[in-house]
């Protein structure tokens, strides 16, 4: 059972934002709510390109303008306990959604240090803030909502992947990261009754996204006359969502939080969840690219006489890299009644369009 949860009027708290995923649900609840306060926390990191951050948070200040919902950017960083403790404090935010985290499977292999701090301790952080939310009588955190990912899975070779499915051994440190962050939901939502929903999200792509998604990068990388790197020799299966679609399945996730219950002991049950959200149609990795150089051509971005197959070099597997992610979104859908729609040729061509507006070439 899910307790409904009312984002209008509320003080909603987003990390990661303007971070990709988290400028987008910023977006939709500007233009959906009709009240409220959206505090957006982001560091602006230079993991990739600040100017696209800025740029997204330059739509989200225009969006401001005409919504009736109040918006407040803060530049820190989650792993500041006494910054997220001031925010919790100030703020009171009603609903949490965490999507603030270091990102990458293969930066994680040599840049280990931020994922502990932002992955680990900053989540921890939001945590303990959503616990000391009802100290004193205060109303305490209705719903937390955070990012997992479907990296959890690591080399599983049976698919679909579902959230029954045991997820033991990452293959990566990133992945290591978003599993724990799951076990600390729970033990905080089982001690402290915290009703927590964890997202596994399966490769995010979209206009003015991660420039270290693969679509993005080999696009920077084709305009430029460069190769790109095919890995697996092409022999990956991935289930690409589109960020319309992640971002429609949030907003209702927001919106119905597990239900707190008492179990025999007195004690509470935690209420606790956590679902895969993806495609549910694994594409085959050559089919992808293929569909991302029409678009990109469609767009102008490159000449219609490319030499695309001068471009490409088939490489094999990376460290940390799994062949398959393919979601078994059934809970999603039986809960809230949500299923990804976009296809990739119509989410690839918004972005080959959105690129081809925003770079000029």
């Amino acid at each position: 059972m899910k307790q409904s949860i009312h984002l209008n009027g509320k003080t909603i708290l987003v990390t990661g934002s303007p971070g990709f995923i988290g400028a987008n649900l910023v977006l939709r609840l500007l233009k959906e709510l009709n009240g409220g306060t959206v505090i957006s926390l982001d560091n602006m990191n230079d993991y990739y390109d600040p100017a696209l951050k800025e740029y997204r948070l330059g739509l989200i200040e225009e969006a401001a303008k005409k919504s009736p919902v109040k918006h407040v950017f803060i530049r820190g960083s989650i792993a500041d306990k006494a910054l997220v403790d001031r925010i919790f404090a100030e703020y009171k935010p009603a609903v949490v959604v965490n999507l603030a985290a270091q990102a990458g499977v293969r930066y994680s292999i040599d840049h280990p240090d931020v994922y502990i701090e932002s992955n680990l301790i900053g989540f921890y952080n939001i945590l303990e803030a959503c616990r000391h939310s009802a100290d004193d009588g205060g109303a305490g955190v209705e719903h937390l909502v955070y990012a997992s990912s479907s990296s959890v899975y690591g080399g599983n070779k049976k698919v679909p992947f579902s959230t029954e499915d045991k997820v033991d051994n990452p293959v990566s440190l990133y992945a290591a990261t978003k599993k724990s962050n799951e076990l600390l939901a729970h033990a905080y939502s089982k001690l402290y009754n915290i009703p927590s929903t964890g997202l596994r999200f399966f490769t995010v792509y979209g206009p003015a996204g991660r420039p270290d998604m693969f679509y993005f990068s080999a696009t920077q990388k084709l305009a430029a006359g460069k190769t790109i790197q095919i890995f697996n020799y092409g022999n990956c299966k991935r289930d690409f969502t589109y960020v319309d679609d992640i971002v429609e399945g949030v907003y209702r996730v927001m919106q119905g939080a597990p239900e707190k219950q008492t179990g025999e002991d007195g004690l509470p049950l935690p209420p606790y969840a956590v679902y895969n959200i993806g495609g549910g149609t694994p594409e085959n990795l050559l089919d992808y690219i293929s569909t991302l150089q029409e678009e990109l051509v469609r767009a102008g971005v490159l000449p219609a006489d490319y030499d695309f197959e001068g471009h490409r070099q088939l490489v094999g597997m990376q460290p940390g890299d799994v062949p398959v992610t393919y979601v078994d979104s059934k809970g999603l859908e039986d809960d809230y009644g949500f299923k990804p729609t976009i296809g990739i040729r119509e989410g690839l061509r918004k972005f080959a369009e959105w690129y081809k507006e925003f770079y000029g070439k």
